[in-house]
Formats: structure tokens, sequence, C-alpha cells
């Protein structure tokens, strides 16, 4: 997993590995929400890399969601191959998460102003 911080000194791209399953998780998890602890609470989950994802996997992208919402912040997903995004729909979290295929567009919207994020 890398953390790639962003112009706007509250936000970064978080590139995930190749598996999120239960094994890893936890270390996953943790590492994120120190993140947004810290006060980076406007993030991009790349998902580009990820080639298996179970259900802990995606509770790890749920558990970011609520905590950056619950910190004023947001999370968007970018670039999840056919199968994760299969997923996500099946899962219905598309609902929920904005996802991008463009990162320069994720960046856009993930840096614009706070009151442009909660109006969507």
């Amino acid at each position: 997993m890398k953390f790639t911080p962003l112009k706007q000194a509250n936000a970064c791209i978080i590139t995930l590995p190749k598996e999120m399953l239960m094994t890893e998780t936890p270390t996953l998890r943790a590492a994120i929400l120190k993140q947004i602890n810290s006060g980076i609470t406007r993030l991009i989950m790349d998902l580009h890399q990820v080639e298996f994802i179970d259900s802990s996997g995606l509770s790890v992208l749920i558990s970011a969601m609520k905590k950056a919402h619950q910190e004023g912040g947001e999370v968007v997903l970018l670039s999840p191959s056919d199968g994760v995004r299969a997923l996500i729909e099946l899962t219905r979290l598309h609902q929920i998460f904005h996802i991008y295929e463009s990162q320069s567009a994720a960046i856009d919207y993930i840096c614009g102003p706070l009151s442009a994020i909660k109006d969507q």
C-alpha cells in the first residue's frame, strides 16, 4: 500500500495492494484509519492494482468512508478492474461511493471545495 499526498494538505491517494483479503485487512484498515486520524480526510482509493478483493476488503473501504465522513471528509474509488467493479456493483457499493476511471478527475473532485463535495 502506498500513500501519495496531494496538493491539498488533507488529501491523498492510497494505492491499494494486489489482494485485499481477510489476512491483510486488519493491517490495511489500521494504516488507513491512522491517516484519517492524522487529518488526511479526503482519500482516493486507487484500486487499479487490486486483482482479488473479498468482503473483508470491501469492509476496509466502508470503514474508511465512515471514518472520513465523521471527520468531514470524503472517500472516492479510482480505476477498479472489471472484476472488482462487478463485486462493488453486486454489493451496491457503487451507490455510496463515487467511482472514477480518470485519476485527474478524482483529484479534481477530492481536492475541490468541501461544500462542493458535501452537495453531491
